[in-house]
C-alpha cells in the first residue's frame, strides 16, 4: 500500500477554533491549543503489554500526573497479539509449564523501577477456577473448551496457546486499569506503515487505514517476530515447485500455514527439527483425526519411549524430517529444583560484561565470550553434581572448584581434572557433543538410523525426567544466567544466531509428551528421520525434490512436497514490515550482527546510520540487538525482558516529563481514561478483545503480515 504524502505537522488535539473577533472595542483573548504529551506503541502483544505495565509502574515517580495520550497500534488482539491470538488450534501447546510463565516482575528482577508482582499463569488459572477472576463470556462462547482447559490446568501442565491467550488478554486489561489518572489509551486495530519526524520534534506515524498520521512525542516499536520474504534459494525451490506442480511451503509460523495441500499417504520432506516442526507434526496427525492411546504425560519413559501408541486416521502424510543437527531439541526437564542452586553468575557476571563494554571495539564471541560461557555452564553443572551427588565424585568440592577456576576451558589441565574427579563420562559436561550429538556418526541404512534416533530420543526423555541427573537443570539455570548477561552486550556479531540457536536447542525444547508422541509416530511409520546435515536437491527431469543426509551416505529420499519448518528470516533485505523497510531505506535504522535492528543497549533507542541513538524512537523485542529470551519468563529468574522494558519505560517517561505543556482540558470524562466503543457499523463493534476503558479506532484485522508482538 503506498504511503500517503506527509502533510505539514499539526497538533494532536486542540480546543475548538477561536471565535471571530467581536465588532466592539473588546476582543476575546486568543485560545491557546492544548497539546497533550503523547506516545505511540506499535505492537500490542506480550512485549507491548509488558512495556505498558512498566510505564504504569514507573509513572507515579517519573511523571507528575499531567495528561498523557498513548496510542497502541496493532491489527491483532491486544495482549495476545498475532502469535498468541485465541483463534488457533487448541491442539497447539506452549513449550513451557504453566508455573514457568509470568508477565510480572518479582524480587529477582534487577531494575530501577518498582516491582509490581502479579500471578503466574497457573496462579491466574487457579483464580479463574475459584471465581476470583472472571473469564469473559465472549471468550467462552468463542472457545467452548477454554474453561475446561483452565480448570484442568496445574503448575506442571503444558498449557494450550488458547489458555495463554486468555491470560495475556487479562494481563493487558489489568495493565490498562493500572494506568495513572490522566492517561488515555487509544487502540488502533491496524498496521503502522511509516515513521517520520525530526530528531528534536514530534513524530508522525502513518497508519494503513487513515490519511492523516498520528502525531506523538515518542514512538516505541514492540514488533515481535516478523515475517520475511524468501531468500534466493527458497525462491528457486518455489519456482521449481510451480514448474512441476509440486508443493513447497516456505518458512512461516506453522499456525498460519495452509497445510491442506499436503496429501495423505505421500512423502513430505521437512527441513527443520525445532518447535516449528513440532507444531507441524501435531497439526498433520492429531489435527487430521489421528489419536493416541496410552499415557504421554506420566513424567517417565522407558527406553522405547513408553507405551504410547498412535492410531492413524489415514489422512496423514509421511513426514521425512531432517536438519543440521538431525535430532529434535532436547526435552523440557520434567522435575523442579531441589536443594542448593549454583551460585551464579560465577565466571560471566556484571564485572566481566562491564570490562568488555569498556573496550573500544565490540567483543569477539569466540575469543572473549565463549571461554566464559563454557566455564560458567561447566561450573553450574559440576557445582550441582558435587553438592547433590557427591558419591559420584572422587575429590572434595573446594579442591575441585579451586583447580577448575584456575584452568582454561578446553585445556588439557581441565580435561585431566574432570577425568580424575568425575569417573563416569555420563556425569561430565561436553557442550560440543550436546550441540551436535550425531557428528561423525554414519549409518548403513535409513532403517538403522530410525532405530538409533529412537534410542537417542528415548534416552534423552529418561535423563531429562530423572532427578539423579539434576546437573542438567543446573546447566539450564546457567544458560539463563548467561543469557541475562549477554543481553547487555547487544550485538554478538555473526555468532548471534548460533548462540540463540544453541540456547533454544538446549533450554527451550518441546515438552516431554511431545517427544513421546514423536516416538509413537516413528514406530507407526508416520514420521521418518533423515539425519544430520540434511540437503535438498531438485531433479528437473523427474520433477521431484530429493533429500540427502550426511548420516546415511549414498542414500536419498524423493518427494513431491517440501516444507521449510522454521521461522522466516526478517533481516533488512527480506523483512515484510513496511515500517522497518522505510526506516532502513532512510537510514533511520541500521542492523548489526545477524541482521538485527541496532539499539542502544541501555534504553533501547533506535540507532541511526550516523551511529547516534534517536532521542524519540525506541525498539524492544527479538528483532533487535537487545533481544532477550522472551517477552514472558519463569518467575524468580530475573527476566531480562522485564529489565529492558523497565529501562525503556523510564527513559520514555523522563523525556515526556521534560516536555513543555500548557494546562487545559484533558478529556470529556475528567482524569480517567474514557470509555469510547467502536461505532455500530464497525466490524469489531462489541469486541471485548481489549478493555473497554479505552478510546478505540478498531479496524478489521487483516490476514497478512503484522507489526504485532508475536
Amino acid at each position: 500500500m503506498p504511503v500517503p504524502p506527509v502533510p505539514s505537522e499539526s497538533p494532536a488535539s486542540s480546543v475548538p477554533p477561536v471565535p471571530p473577533a467581536s465588532t466592539g472595542d473588546v476582543r476575546p483573548p486568543a485560545v491557546t491549543p492544548v497539546v497533550t504529551p503523547s506516545l505511540i506503541v506499535i505492537g500490542a502483544g506480550p512485549r507491548g503489554t509488558g512495556f505498558l505495565e512498566r510505564l504504569a509502574a514507573n509513572a507515579p515517580s517519573l511523571y507528575d500526573g499531567r495528561p498523557l495520550d498513548i496510542h497502541l497500534v496493532d491489527p491483532y488482539p491486544p495482549g495476545a497479539g498475532r502469535i498468541w491470538r485465541r483463534d488457533q488450534s487448541p491442539l497447539l501447546w506452549m513449550n513451557s509449564m504453566a508455573e514457568d510463565v509470568t508477565m510480572y516482575t518479582d524480587e529477582s528482577v534487577v531494575l530501577e523501577g518498582p516491582v509490581r508482582p502479579g500471578p503466574a499463569l497457573h496462579e491466574w488459572a487457579r483464580a479463574v477456577r475459584e471465581g476470583r477472576i472472571a473469564l469473559p463470556a465472549e471468550s467462552e462462547r468463542a472457545e467452548p473448551g477454554l474453561r475446561a482447559a483452565i480448570t484442568a490446568l496445574t503448575g506442571q501442565t503444558f498449557p494450550s496457546r488458547q489458555v495463554q491467550s486468555a491470560y495475556l488478554s487479562w494481563v493487558y486489561e489489568q495493565t490498562v486499569a493500572a494506568l495513572p489518572p490522566g492517561v488515555t489509551l487509544h487502540l488502533h486495530r491496524t498496521h503502522a506503515l511509516r515513521i517520520s519526524g525530526p530528531r528534536g520534534g514530534r513524530q508522525r506515524v502513518w497508519l494503513e487505514d487513515r490519511a492523516e498520521p498520528l502525531l506523538a512525542d515518542l514512538v516505541v516499536l514492540t514488533l515481535g517476530h516478523l515475517d520475511g520474504e524468501p531468500d534466493a534459494r527458497t525462491r528457486e525451490l518455489g519456482e521449481f515447485a510451480r514448474r512441476h506442480q509440486l508443493i513447497h511451503l516456505p518458512p512461516d509460523f506453522t499456525a498460519d500455514s495452509d497445510l491442506s495441500a499436503l496429501p495423505a499417504g505421500e512423502p513430505v520432506l521437512v527441513r527443520g527439527f525445532g518447535l516449528a516442526f513440532v507444531d507441524l507434526m501435531v497439526l498433520l496427525t492429531e489435527g487430521r483425526g489421528g489419536r493416541y492411546s496410552g499415557s504421554a504425560d506420566d513424567g517417565s519413559a522407558d527406553q522405547d519411549g513408553g507405551a504410547l501408541t498412535y492410531h492413524p486416521s489415514g489422512r496423514e502424510p509421511v513426514l521425512y524430517v531432517g536438519s543440521r543437527r538431525g535430532v529434535p531439541y532436547h526435552s523440557k526437564i520434567g522435575y523442579g529444583p531441589d536443594g542448593e542452586r549454583p551460585p551464579l553468575p560465577r565466571f560471566l557476571g556484571s564485572g566481566q560484561i562491564d570490562e568488555l563494554l569498556s573496550r573500544p571495539g565490540p567483543p569477539d564471541f569466540e575469543r572473549d565470550l565463549r571461554p566464559l560461557v563454557d566455564k560458567e555452564l561447566g561450573f553450574a553443572h559440576y557445582h550441582r553434581l558435587f553438592s547433590a551427588h557427591p558419591e559420584r565424585t572422587r575429590v572434595g568440592w573446594t579442591d575441585f572448584e579451586e583447580k577448575y577456576a584456575a584452568a582454561d576451558p578446553g585445556s588439557p589441565e581441565l580435561d585431566a581434572l574432570v577425568t580424575t574427579a568425575v569417573p563416569d563420562p555420563a556425569d561430565r559436561i561436553d557442550l560440543a557433543a550436546l550441540d551436535r550429538p550425531l557428528d561423525g556418526l554414519r549409518f548403513p541404512s535409513y532403517d538403522a538410523l530410525q532405530d538409533a534416533l529412537r534410542a537417542y530420543i528415548a534416552a534423552d526423555l529418561v535423563r531429562r525426567h530423572d532427578p539423579s541427573h539434576s546437573a542438567d537443570l543446573a546447566v539450564f539455570h546457567g544458560l539463563l544466567s548467561v543469557y541475562g548477561q549477554l543481553v547487555r552486550l547487544g550485538d554478538l556479531g555473526d555468532m548471534d544466531d548460533r548462540w540463540h540457536g544453541f540456547f533454544s536447542y538446549l533450554a527451550s525444547g518441546p515438552p516431554g509428551p511431545r517427544l513421546r508422541q514423536l516416538l509413537a509416530l516413528s514406530r507407526a511409520g508416520v514420521v521418518r528421520f533423515l539425519g544430520p546435515d540434511m540437503t535438498v536437491e531438485t531433479d528437473d527431469r523427474q520433477g521431484v525434490f530429493r533429500a540427502r543426509s550426511a548420516g546415511v551416505p549414498g542414500e536419498y529420499v524423493e518427494a513431491r512436497a517440501l516444507v521449510e519448518a522454521r521461522l522466516p528470516d526478517s533481516s533488512p533485505e527480506r523483512t515484510r514490515s513496511p515500517l522497518l523497510r522505510a526506516l532502513y531505506e532512510e537510514g533511520a535504522a541500521v542492523t548489526a550482527g545477524a541482521g538485527l535492528v541496532k539499539v542502544d543497549p541501555d534504553d533501547g533507542r533506535l540507532v541511526e546510520r550516523d551511529g547516534r541513538p534517536h532521542p524519540r524512537r525506541f525498539a524492544l523485542g527479538p528483532y533487535t540487538t537487545a533481544r532477550s529470551s522472551g517477552a514472558f519468563t519463569r518467575p524468580r529468574t530475573g527476566g531480562p525482558a522485564f529489565r529492558q522494558n523497565d529501562a525503556t519505560a523510564r527513559a520514555a517517561l523522563s523525556l515526556l516529563g521534560e516536555l513543555p505543556f500548557r494546562t487545559g482540558p484533558v478529556s470529556s470524562s475528567g482524569d480517567r481514561p474514557r470509555a469510547v466503543l467502536p461505532s455500530p457499523d464497525d466490524p469489531l463493534a462489541g469486541s471485548t478483545d481489549g478493555p473497554r476503558a479505552v478510546s478505540s479506532t478498531a479496524g478489521r484485522a487483516p490476514s497478512g503480515p503484522s507489526e504485532a508482538e508475536r
